[in-house]
C-alpha cells in the first residue's frame, strides 16, 4: 500500500506562504503532542479539575492548563510568531518577535468531557501581525476574514487535524508514528441536512425564532418542513462540528435569556471566527443568527457570541426567520 501524502509533503506544494507553512507546523506538532497527552489522562494522573477557574469564570481541567502551556510554549519558541492570545489566558502574550503571525487558540475545546472520555480538540486562529512594532491586544481585534490560516485538532478514535490556509478544507489523522497522514483531501458540507446539534435542555429559554425552527424539525414529515429530523450533541463544538463537516447538518448554539445580557457562550476569536472559516470554505455557512460570524468586528479579546453554522440552506434559513 502506497503511504499517503504527510502533513509536509502537502504543505510543499500548498500555495501559502512559507512562513504561515511553518506556523502551522509548530502547531501541528504541538497539537500531535497533546494527542499523546489527552490519551494518557488516566494513567498519568491528568484527569480531574485543576481547583481553579479561567478568565472566563470557568472551572479549569487538569488538562486544561497542561495543554494550554504546550501550545504557549511552542508558540513562545517560533520565531514567526509575536503574540498569542488564549482562551485560558486573561490578557495577550508577546514573544519579542516583530512582525509575522498572531495565533489565538482554545488549547483543550469541550474539555468537561475529558473526565468521561469522549472527544474533545483544539482550536486555533492564525492572523497578520503588525509590521515592525510588538502588538497590542487591538491588533488580535480583527474580523475573521482576515484570518490567515485557521484548523482544529480532534482528540478521538482518531487524532485528526483538519485545516484551511489559502483554499479549501482538508483533513490529516495522525498516525502510530506520529505522522500526519492526509486522509480526506477536499472535505465539502452538503447544502442540504436532515440533522441539526443544539442542547435541547435550554429549549425554554430561546429566543422565538430558535424555538420555532426547532419545532419544525422535531415535527417531523408531518410539520412544515416535511422530513425527519436527527439530533447529535456531544457538548464538544470541535466534535459537533466536525462531524458537519465529515457529513452535514447545522450547529446552533444561541443566545438564550439564562444571561441576557451576553450575546452567546462561545468566544468569537479562539472558536468562532477559526470555526467559521473552516466551515465557509468547506460550503457552508456561519452567522451570529443575523450576520456572517467572519464579518463581525471583535470589540474585545474574550468577546462571546452566538453561533449557527453547517449545511447552507438550513443556516441560511434560521437566519431569515432571526430576521423576521
Amino acid at each position: 500500500m502506497t503511504p499517503l501524502t504527510d502533513l509536509a509533503g502537502w504543505l510543499a506544494q500548498e500555495p501559502a506562504g512559507d512562513e504561515v507553512k511553518a506556523v502551522v507546523t509548530v502547531i501541528a506538532g504541538a497539537c500531535a503532542q497533546i494527542g499523546k497527552v489527552v490519551a494518557s489522562g488516566a494513567i498519568s494522573g491528568s484527569l480531574g479539575a485543576a481547583g481553579q477557574v479561567n478568565v472566563q469564570d470557568e472551572e479549569q481541567k487538569k488538562l486544561d492548563i497542561i495543554t494550554n502551556d504546550i501550545l504557549r510554549d511552542a508558540l513562545q519558541g517560533c520565531a514567526l510568531v509575536a503574540g498569542l492570545a488564549s482562551e485560558e489566558l486573561e490578557v495577550i502574550e508577546t514573544t519579542g518577535a516583530v512582525g509575522g503571525f498572531l495565533v489565538t487558540f482554545d488549547p483543550l475545546d469541550g474539555s468537561s468531557n475529558i473526565d468521561v472520555n469522549v472527544s474533545v480538540g483544539t482550536i486555533f486562529s492564525i492572523l497578520p501581525a503588525p509590521a515592525g512594532v510588538a502588538p497590542t491586544e487591538a491588533d488580535f481585534l480583527l474580523p475573521g476574514r482576515q484570518q490567515v490560516a485557521a484548523g482544529y485538532a480532534v482528540y478521538g478514535p482518531q487524532t485528526m487535524l483538519v485545516l484551511t490556509l489559502s483554499k479549501g478544507v482538508v483533513g490529516f489523522t495522525l498516525d502510530a508514528d506520529g505522522v500526519w497522514r492526509l486522509t480526506h483531501q477536499t472535505v465539502a458540507i452538503p447544502a442540504d441536512t436532515a440533522e441539526f446539534a443544539i442542547n435541547m435542555s435550554n429549549q425554554r429559554h430561546w429566543a422565538e425564532p430558535v424555538r420555532r425552527y426547532i419545532d419544525g424539525c422535531l415535527q417531523g414529515k408531518t410539520g412544515p418542513r416535511g422530513k425527519n429530523f436527527n439530533m447529535r450533541w456531544v457538548a464538544s463544538m470541535v466534535a459537533d462540528v466536525h462531524r458537519i463537516l465529515m457529513r452535514g447538518g447545522i450547529f446552533m448554539y444561541p443566545w438564550d435569556a439564562r444571561e441576557p445580557d451576553k450575546p452567546g457562550k462561545l468566544r468569537l476569536l479562539y472558536e468562532a471566527n477559526p470555526m467559521s472559516l473552516i466551515v465557509e470554505r468547506a460550503g457552508g455557512q456561519s452567522t451570529d443568527g443575523k450576520t456572517p460570524i467572519l464579518d463581525l468586528q471583535p470589540t474585545k479579546l474574550h468577546q462571546r457570541v452566538p453561533v449557527v453554522l453547517g449545511s447552507a440552506n438550513e443556516v441560511a434559513l434560521v437566519t431569515e426567520m432571526s430576521a423576521g
